[in-house]
């Protein structure tokens, strides 16, 4: 069961589950906060902590305000696009023939058919960025399964507007953020691990966290390097 409580200008999900200790969390894009507790506390001593920790929901709120937004991609000629952390150009070429994205060291080029918008334009990129992560994914799920001692049924790509991944563990499938192929591989590792472990520990528990510290002990800086790059217009905007 989910209630809220509210503090000024500031609503808190809060939510009971049979941990231990508090877990307050402000969440990417619109800093949204959600309080986890133990199933025994009162709504009361949830609002007291939280008041405890107005200053550091607001400097979270703050920092995600002021975080870098790209502007919108319009999949012109010589507009920046990111893969695997990189900066490249793009050039847009146009041909009777069916679309495709070809990248080398520094550019990516687009071939299109004459009078292709930008939505048919997106369209293509984003199914190249699918079959980008879909080269490398499987491999990384590959090498932690023996790690971990899971099995992952399936995953799969789509569009994510609040996560950069999810996993269903009871069906063993995992989810995974399109926005993950602009970012440097062991990011997207990083996701990759961290829901893996979710099939071990369904929560956000103390063992979810034990379990991280164990087999990926960088997990905290790859999540601060990861909240720290720009977001896309297109994935966070309303």
């Amino acid at each position: 069961m989910t209630e809220a409580i509210q503090i000024g200008e500031i609503s808190i999900q809060v939510t009971r589950k049979a941990i231990k200790n508090v877990h307050l969390s402000v969440h990417p894009p619109e800093g949204r906060v959600t309080l986890v507790a133990p199933t025994a506390t009162r709504l009361d001593v949830a609002r007291a902590y939280a008041i405890s920790k107005l200053g550091w929901i607001r400097a979270q709120q703050e920092k995600l305000r002021n975080q870098a937004r790209e502007s919108p991609r319009k999949f012109i000629e010589r507009e920046s696009h990111q893969i695997w952390g990189r900066r490249h150009l793009m050039a847009v070429k146009h041909a009777d023939a069916k679309p495709n994205v070809r990248i080398d060291h520094k550019r990516i080029t687009l071939t299109v058919r004459p009078g292709a918008d930008d939505k048919k334009r997106a369209e293509v990129v984003h199914a190249w960025h699918k079959s980008l992560l879909h080269e490398v994914v499987p491999t990384i799920i590959q090498k932690w399964q023996p790690k971990l001692k899971v099995h992952v049924a399936s995953y799969f790509l789509q569009r994510m507007k609040t996560k950069w991944g999810s996993c269903n563990h009871r069906d063993k499938h995992i989810r995974l953020n399109t926005e993950l192929v602009k970012k440097p591989k062991d990011l997207l590792e990083y996701v990759i691990v961290h829901e893996m472990v979710h099939l071990l520990e369904p929560t956000h528990s103390e063992r979810f966290v034990a379990l991280l510290d164990k087999h990926y002990p960088t997990w905290r800086e790859a999540r601060s390097e990861l909240n720290e790059l720009p977001l896309a217009f297109e994935e966070w905007s309303r």
